[in-house]
């Protein structure tokens, strides 16, 4: 016979583990990686780049090689948009072969990936590109929907901003969208913006960062994201974020509005020539309608920000200081 638990108590258990996954569930995954010995980071940014190698991809990833190893990174960012058209249609779907690990081919690029996931990703199976059956598959791969990757100078934020896109939902057209894991949109997006918050407030770090897919201000083909320029700005303005990095816009741009510096590196692949919109020159440091990818390096007191189009050529440099912190 077994042992009986008392029914009191079988209930204060159950409260407590229900209290523990809810707790769990508001935690952003965290990372850790650490600084090179000279105590900066160095990392490439390359969005919207999936197409098996096809509209230049296998020439940016050939250039992406060259200043990775010029630059000794520590790891690549992926704004999303990471297989196209339609996302991944499994664990074992080719493409991500294809795509990735067969094209991603050069010595200083076999280090870590941080991806978030974009549009396209969520119009195959998601759980797939989050699964780690993939990490088995190629070992830089780490996608999630949102997390955070602490290293030491520099916090960033991975924000998985294609459910807060409403037309993906009211208007899909032909597309279909896997929203397993987002079905209580409501109560998730608004989860997803308390823990952001929380972890920039939190934040210890010199520099903190933003990576998102979408854009919040752009002058190309989609614009301004108007659901997060009313719902995530507000919170990268409020705990002084430096910069927010994402793709989507298949182009390379540099807004700087407010504090903060709006980078776009969505020209893994195809990219479109002359769809742009206007944007207030004061702001609009960089706009280039062609396909590359952008580096960063940081320090204590300076992060250097470089675009590169497809032949490895320099098309803007922008430096941001930081003052020390002050003693107590």
């Amino acid at each position: 016979m077994g042992v009986q638990i008392p029914f009191k108590k079988l209930m204060l258990l159950h409260i407590i583990f229900i209290a523990c996954l809810r707790l769990s569930a508001a935690e952003l995954q965290r990372f850790e990686h650490r600084l090179q010995h000279d105590g900066s980071l160095s990392f490439l940014v390359v969005g919207d780049w999936g197409r098996r190698g096809s509209y230049n991809q296998s020439l940016v990833a050939y250039q992406m090689g060259l200043i990775g190893e010029k630059l000794e990174i520590d790891f690549v960012i992926s704004t999303g948009d990471n297989f196209y058209e339609d996302g991944l249609t499994g664990e074992d779907d080719p493409a991500f072969l294809d795509s990735f690990t067969s094209i991603y081919t050069a010595p200083s690029l076999q280090k870590q990936w941080y991806n978030v996931l974009g549009n396209h990703d969520y119009r195959g199976d998601v759980e797939a590109q989050l699964s780690p059956v993939l990490t088995k598959k190629d070992s830089r791969w780490l996608c999630s929907r949102s997390f955070i990757l602490n290293a030491e100078i520099v916090e960033f934020v991975f924000v998985d901003t294609t459910p807060f896109v409403d037309e993906y939902f009211q208007d899909p057209g032909d597309s279909t969208y896997d929203w397993r894991g987002v079905y209580r949109r409501k109560e998730y997006l608004s989860d997803l913006l308390k823990d952001v918050n929380a972890a920039l407030k939190n934040s210890k770090a010199k520099w903190k960062i933003v990576v998102g897919h979408h854009t919040i201000k752009s002058a190309g083909h989609h614009g301004v994201t108007k659901e997060l320029l009313l719902r995530l700005l507000p919170i990268l303005e409020e705990n002084n974020v430096d910069m927010y990095v994402n793709g989507h816009d298949h182009c390379l741009e540099h807004i700087s509005s407010n504090g903060i510096e709006f980078l776009t590196s969505g020209g893994g692949s195809k990219a479109w020539r002359g769809d742009r919109n206007w944007w207030s020159p004061e702001e609009l440091k960089l706009y280039y309608d062609g396909q590359g990818f952008m580096s960063v390096k940081m320090t204590q007191s300076e992060a250097v920000v470089l675009f590169y189009d497809v032949h490895g050529n320099i098309l803007h440099k922008w430096s941001i200081p930081k003052e020390p912190f002050k003693a107590a």
